[in-house]
């Protein structure tokens, strides 16, 4: 360590020391420069510095460090570089043009920390660089990060429902990622729900004779074992990239829904490309740093600039600056500005490049902690390339970053003339279609089944077949497709769509989680859950009948029979022969007529039109009410039929009893792992017949179906088995697709369309409904008993109409009443005889005053209702053989045709 560091102090004492002393003659500022003038970029910056050298008076000295060179070669050119302007051309300041950032660290070790001078880099540090925080405080960082650019990037991906891509990149001489560029583009597609799915590592070196070649195996490889077709170009010089799109171009890559992106680090080569070299990545969308070009200080310098690049690159017919170009421009016009402040110190021309404070061809140029400060309006702009040039499109600043989307403003110009967005994914086509993988061993053959055929192919029917052939037709685009049976779990099925052996699954696959990280599902077609399957319980309940009524709607129901049965016979007593006889009897069949129309049995006749109008109500809730209890009874008789006699786990697993379940599925694993039942109490069930036999053998005690399979058996076997209510719910039945497949999107949006259209509940109703002994079974053990609130209007109703009735035939009996006292002129009377006299008058109705003695108590069936003068009782029935009935009586014996008020007014005039 102590010899090292004596070199260094001879290093400096020998080589950098002296250089300070040395002044140009002519006055001028030495600044050193050192550049890759192999590349376009660098012959673009050094015709660029040559013309801010010229306006502020400045002598620039360059040194190539050409990155053809191996890496440790090319660092030890670049450190020597800056050794010998500083040591030979007494430089004041450094300038890496170059954007390696290992480089610049090396060199800002050199001539920062050893001969004390400003460094100024346009290279960008690596993200988590732990260098940047050491390297010395003379380093002034004009670089313009890549996360911005990244994010840019993953907003678009996003903007397309793009979930995988391809990172192109040619290798520098320090290693595939030494900018931090992957790392970064990485972290930004995660952010958005995206993923790298393949690199293509272009070497630095292409030799010119086998630089095609070398480009096509690399996309050869993407054809056959990569589904992305999302290419985005991290960083390329610009030979190879008009190789790489060229060959992309013969093998189809350019075009069959690809997509490609080119970042700033090769969009910027746009205006340097020739027209054949556009024609072949035309299509492309690229991120471009945005500049004012409506400026007089920017159309001054394109001229200039163009004037003088034709000049010094006589070979080169494309003239147009790059942003690189004008980055070149502004730092020497920065180094500049600062001189013109600048006194003898060094750390004072340092000060003055820090405090710098001007808009420059780039946009606002300010610096803070040693590094350039990028304001949030300078945004990244988006091109799409069209013929032999480019369109510009829409910004990409701040807003759209932090929303993670980005919307174009114009429409893009796709790769081989797509009309339609690129799905950015490798489609099927008729000579390589989608190989499909379909369960061929199934438990419940309704969701999907193969059979062999009698010529040898292979025929696929059930649910899932039958709803993927809708969903093509819902697709927007042809989709090839083959079946291929498989045998095995539905595990290892999951596992080949996962290694790319199938392309997709269709069939009853189950949504899981751990399934869920490793391919792509489509929207549900099918709820899924975990059910307990066990035998029905026969028993009964001797209070069954009671149930489907409430105890408060019993109460009313008996409350309102025997208040209809008081109106009835109040309304019919008077006039009907079949309510006469004693009070009780009269009373009794009021009550038998009123609960025997509960059956429609009633026999007797009624006369009074008021009593037909409460009857025709009450018949109206008895229709209603023995409509309701048959209903509510049979359900509650199905119901407590099917009621199941295991309805507990825990009572399955403290018992020791043994349970069945799909061998093939998840569901053995749940029932072991979830729900911890004993690995010899779980019986495999392989066919859906064999349930059945399970049970009748009592080799289990219940069964554990998933929600799509219990729906099936219970509508088989309706009448032996029911379902317990606890469901353990799991993710759906879906179709299944390579983890980022675009496709899967597509098949999920005609999910919806089918589902939204009632075409799948159609398609489900075709497949699994009922039997006919099971259309009208329930198993759903909560059937409630009916309540008064069910029926309240009804008992209103019939109330209601009842008391209006009594009350018009009370007012009509009490106007008699009132013509019949002023005949007889009882007005003298007590008030208890009144009472009295009323209460006989509204139970036995109005009499035929004669001049015979009053009737006896016998003639009152029993009971002493007379009044020495009123006698107001009811004549009795005749018989059409008594004198004194008119010839017209014998066709309607039961009417009554002699009023008693007029005759009584009869026998009194002739008295008088």
């Amino acid at each position: 360590m102590a010899a090292a560091n004596l070199h260094e102090l001879l290093f400096i004492i020998i080589f950098i020391l002296p250089s300070l002393f040395l002044v140009s003659s002519n006055g001028q500022t030495r600044i050193g420069v050192v550049l890759d003038l192999g590349t376009r970029i660098g012959m673009e910056q050094k015709t660029a510095m040559e013309i801010a050298g010229r306006e502020f008076n400045i002598s620039l000295h360059f040194r190539d460090c050409s990155s053809s060179l191996a890496a440790g070669r090319s660092l030890l050119r670049a450190a020597a570089a800056a050794e010998e302007l500083i040591r030979d051309e007494a430089a004041e300041a450094i300038v890496m043009g170059t954007d390696s950032w290992e480089e610049t660290a090396l060199v800002a070790d050199v001539a920062g920390n050893g001969a004390r001078i400003p460094v100024v880099s346009f290279a960008a540090a690596p993200p988590g660089d732990s260098r940047s925080s050491r390297l010395s405080s003379f380093l002034v960082r004009m670089g313009h990060g890549n996360t911005q650019q990244m994010r840019c990037v993953a907003a678009l991906v996003k903007s397309y429902n793009w979930r995988r891509v391809v990172a192109v990149y040619q290798e520098n001489a320090f290693g595939t990622d030494s900018s931090g560029e992957l790392t970064l583009l990485s972290d930004a597609l995660h952010e958005v729900g995206a993923e790298i799915e393949h690199r293509i590592l272009l070497p630095l070196f292409l030799p010119s004779n086998s630089s095609n070649a070398v480009v096509q195996d690399e996309l050869i490889k993407v054809i056959d074992s990569v589904q992305s077709r999302v290419f985005i170009v991290l960083r390329s010089s610009l030979p190879v990239a008009v190789d790489l799109f060229r060959e992309a171009k013969k093998l189809g890559l350019v075009g069959m829904d690809a997509a490609w992106i080119l970042t700033a680090r090769v969009a910027e080569y746009l205006d340097s490309v020739d027209p054949s070299g556009l024609y072949s990545i035309e299509g492309a969308l690229g991120i471009k740093t945005h500049r004012t070009e409506s400026s007089t200080s920017f159309r001054e310098f394109k001229a200039q600039f163009g004037r003088k690049f034709r000049l010094n690159y006589p070979d080169d017919h494309y003239s147009e600056p790059s942003f690189h170009a004008l980055q070149a421009h502004d730092g020497i016009s920065m180094i500049g500005r600062a001189i013109e402040k600048k006194t003898a110190s060094q750390n004072k021309l340092l000060e003055n490049i820090l405090e710098s404070k001007f808009t420059g061809l780039t946009g606002r140029i300010e610096f803070r902690d040693g590094g350039l400060v990028s304001p949030e309006e300078n945004a990244l702009r988006i091109v799409n390339v069209v013929g032999n040039g480019y369109k510009k499109l829409d910004f990409c600043g701040p807003p759209e970053m932090a929303s993670g989307k980005l919307k174009l403003g114009g429409p893009v110009t796709w790769p081989g003339d797509l009309n339609r967005d690129p799905k950015g994914w490798g489609m099927p086509t008729d000579a390589k279609p989608m190989t499909i993988g379909v369960p061929g061993r199934t438990t419940f053959e309704k969701f999907v089944r193969v059979v062999n055929a009698s010529d040898g192919e292979k025929k696929y029917e059930g649910f899932c077949i039958e709803l993927f052939w809708k969903i093509l037709d819902k697709l927007d685009y042809r989709l090839p497709y083959k079946f291929v049976p498989y045998n095995g779990t539905y595990e290892d099925l999951v596992d080949h769509v996962y290694n790319k052996t199938y392309d997709a699954i269709v069939g009853d696959i189950t949504i899981l989680a751990d399934r869920w990280e490793k391919v792509e599902f489509t929207q549900p077609f099918a709820e899924s859950g975990l059910s307990m399957i066990v035998p029905a319980d026969s028993k009964k309940s001797a209070w069954m009948f009671m149930k489907p009524f409430t105890m408060e709607m019993w109460l009313v129901t008996g409350s309102i029979l025997m208040y209809t049965a008081f109106i009835i016979w109040f309304l019919e007593h008077q006039s009907n022969p079949e309510f006469k006889g004693p009070l009780m009897n009269q009373m009794g069949t009021a009550i038998l007529f009123t609960f025997s129309s509960l059956f429609f049995a009633h026999r007797e006749k009624v006369y009074s039109n008021l009593t037909r109008l409460v009857l025709v109500v009450w018949l109206f809730v008895v229709l209603i009410l023995n409509s309701s209890y048959t209903a509510s009874l049979t359900s509650m008789l199905t119901v407590q039929r099917l009621k199941p006699n295991v309805t507990d786990i825990d009572w399955l697993k403290k018992n020791n009893l043994r349970v069945g379940c799909d061998g093939d599925s998840f569901v053995r694993n749940y029932l072991e792992k979830v729900l911890e039942f004993k690995a010899d109490n779980i019986e495999n069930v392989n066919n859906e017949y064999n349930y059945e036999t399970q049970f009748d053998k009592n080799q289990i005690s219940a069964a554990f179906l998933e929600l799509p399979y219990q729906k099936v058996f219970i509508n088989h076997y309706c009448k032996r088995f029911t379902a317990t209510a606890q469901t353990f719910r799991f993710g759906g039945l879906g179709f299944v697709f390579q983890k980022g497949s675009p496709i899967a999107a597509d098949v999920s949006k005609a999910i919806l369309k089918l589902s939204e259209e009632g075409e799948l509940k159609r398609l489900e109703e075709d497949w699994f409904s009922p039997s006919r002994e099971c259309s009208g079974s329930t198993s759903d053990d909560n059937t409630e008993s009916l309540s008064l609130q069910n029926f309240w209007g009804l008992y209103v109703l019939s109330g209601a109409t009842s008391t209006v009735c009594l009350v018009v035939f009370l007012l009509h009996l009490l106007r008699k009443y009132r013509v019949c006292q002023e005949e007889e002129g009882h007005g003298d009377l007590s008030i208890w005889n009144k009472t009295a006299e009323l209460a006989k008058y509204l139970y036995r109705g109005k009499a035929v005053v004669e001049s015979a003695p009053p009737p006896t108590s016998a003639d009152a069936g029993g009971e002493d209702w007379s009044v020495s003068s009123c006698i107001c009782e009811s004549p009795p029935p005749r018989t059409p053989d008594d004198p004194g009935i008119p010839e017209s009586f014998h066709d309607n014996p039961d009417e009554i045709r002699i009023p008693a008020i007029e005759l009584a007014q009869a026998v009194r005039h002739a008295n008088m």
